[in-house]
């Protein structure tokens, strides 16, 4: 690559409430799967720091995220396989992990969340236990150089000529695209299922922006009504930072995660609102309370302030995984019409499962 390019930020989207019409972005529209993992850029021959970088030369990989920093370390596995792609490159895709059996398989969020973990053993048996594997959907440099200002259309051909060609066992993956908004609208329901977060949109004759929210982006947003199981004190020291919420399994009140967001004046209203629910002990203080600890909140204040599981809030989300919100969820109205034991887990709607083997297929 001729004088390695800068490694640039990623392109960035902005919300669409639809899958755009065809006409939508410059040149058209193409449309593709949106995948759930974490943002990389795979750089093959042109590391930006030696330091973090594995291999030397043309040999060099990293991997680096959103925020510019390698994870190379706590994903051997993926470093090995991104050798497949040839040298030199740079490459804009989405690092992810699978779970479930043969036929049903989907993206798993968690598990792609225990892999960053500082401990060598724990990274090298994550590595076999839940491997990683790389979507890619475009190409910022190749062996001509930067390939910034060249338009989509001409990105993807180019990145499809460089790793279209590589077995899917190998897991590195171009992901596929269509210019048929019909199609895009059929993927953005049925790949749901496996996991996916809904659709991307990108100008056939658009130019890769760093930094820049060019493209468009649709994901699924559903309602559901949760109990609230207390709140966490903004941490300004005053008012609600968050709402705790829960959802009824059989006699089990299971934590399904929170919501958050509130302006300020909201946040005082939120307190003053919930006093008549908080649990106190006999001399009326607040009872004391912290949620469950893990390696991401072991160093964070998890304490909160119970409530009676009785009231019931309507939110907005976009994903449930598992027993949890995928991501904070977005408060809409007090459901005080609504007994809390109908908040269940069965009630909450959810897409029907997809295998990801199934996404994954080449190119209809």
């Amino acid at each position: 690559m001729p004088d390695s390019p800068v490694i640039p930020d990623v392109m960035l989207a902005k919300a669409a409430a639809k899958v755009p019409a065809a006409d939508a972005l410059p040149g058209g529209c193409s449309y593709e799967p949106k995948w759930d993992g974490f943002r990389v850029l795979v750089v093959r021959g042109a590391a930006t720091d030696p330091a973090a970088a594995v291999g030397e030369g043309d040999d060099a990989v990293d991997l680096l995220g959103r925020s510019g920093k390698s994870l190379a370390r706590y994903f051997p596995e993926v470093v090995e396989k991104v050798r497949a792609v040839p040298a030199p490159a740079i490459v804009d895709g989405e690092l992810v992990v699978r779970s479930g059996e043969p036929g049903a398989e989907r993206l798993d969020w968690d598990a792609l969340a225990q892999r960053i973990h500082p401990a060598a053993s724990r990274i090298e048996r994550l590595a076999a236990e839940t491997p990683g594997e790389v979507i890619c959907f475009d190409l910022l440099a190749d062996a001509g150089g930067s390939l910034l200002e060249r338009p989509f259309a001409e990105r993807r051909e180019r990145l499809a000529a460089l790793v279209g060609g590589l077995p899917a066992s190998g897991g590195v993956h171009l992901t596929r695209a269509t210019t048929d908004p019909g199609e895009a609208a059929d993927w953005f329901t049925r790949f749901e299922g496996a996991g996916l977060d809904g659709i991307m949109a990108k100008g056939l004759d658009t130019p890769y922006e760093p930094g820049k929210r060019t493209m468009l982006k649709v994901k699924h947003k559903r309602t559901a009504d949760a109990v609230v199981v207390g709140y966490r004190v903004h941490k300004s020291g005053t008012g609600v930072g968050s709402l705790l919420l829960g959802l009824w399994s059989g006699d089990q009140l299971v934590p399904v995660g929170g919501a958050s967001a509130f302006t300020t004046a909201r946040r005082a209203e939120l307190e003053a609102e919930l006093q008549p629910w908080v649990v106190r002990e006999a001399d009326g203080s607040v009872a004391s309370a912290e949620r469950a600890r893990n390696r991401f909140t072991s160093g964070k204040d998890t304490s909160y302030v119970p409530l009676r599981p009785e009231r019931v809030v309507e939110v907005a989300f976009d994903q449930l995984e598992g027993h949890r919100f995928r991501h904070a969820v977005r408060f809409l109205r007090w459901r005080d019409d609504k007994d809390a034991a109908q908040c269940t887990l069965e009630q909450v709607d959810v897409a029907s499962g997809y295998d990801l083997d199934a996404v994954l297929a080449a190119d209809s």
